[in-house]
């Protein structure tokens, strides 16, 4: 995280400014086997570009999207496994019903749907608008497993007798979940 993070100040080159690129140095082996260059401590790539530098920079894009598509995939999973813990009944078998039919997907094959069908609207979307459709694919088919998790733990929580106290003096039933039930 320390090096992705830091890249543009401990990186060794910089893989986007083409012209530090020098197709004489492409495909050189690690700086420790014969023929390396210790210029270039985990070798070049095709086109002479600096593998460990390029390492450094696109590990920032992998945490930014592994980490904003986790962080989505917990709103959603534990805000509608709180709702259907709580809530129970017809809207509770409803979404766990949702959330089999999630499961029954390869994430991988529900990631690349909604990654086509997003170009397919988009075409010539901005990166930025790219990297929103790919967090929100693989966010979409994260949030089962929190869902469940929360959901065991509200209906547990919800029979205690500090919430059947909270009913009672009229707290309402959001403050309930959020303020009571949520936090334990």
């Amino acid at each position: 995280v320390a090096a992705a993070v830091l890249a543009p100040l401990i990186a060794p080159h910089n893989p986007y400014d083409l012209i530090t690129v020098n197709l004489l140095d492409s495909n050189l082996p690690p700086a420790w086997m014969e023929g390396g260059n210790p210029r270039f401590l985990l070798g070049t790539d095709e086109q002479g570009r600096d593998v460990l530098s390029a390492l450094m920079y696109g590990a920032r894009i992998s945490l930014f999207v592994g980490g904003a598509s986790v962080i989505l995939s917990v709103v959603i999973g534990v805000t509608l496994g709180l709702v259907s813990g709580y809530v129970g009944g017809r809207l509770d078998a409803f979404l766990m019903r949702v959330c089999d039919v999630m499961l029954s997907f390869p994430p991988i094959l529900v990631a690349l749907l909604i990654d086509g069908v997003g170009r397919a609207i988009f075409p010539d979307a901005h990166e930025w608008l790219a990297f929103g459709v790919l967090i929100f694919a693989i966010a979409l088919t994260g949030w089962v497993n929190y869902a469940r998790t929360v959901r065991g733990s509200t209906m547990v929580e919800r029979n205690k007798e500090y919430v059947q106290a909270a009913r009672v003096i009229g707290v309402a039933p959001l403050r309930i979940m959020f303020k009571h039930v949520l936090p334990n």
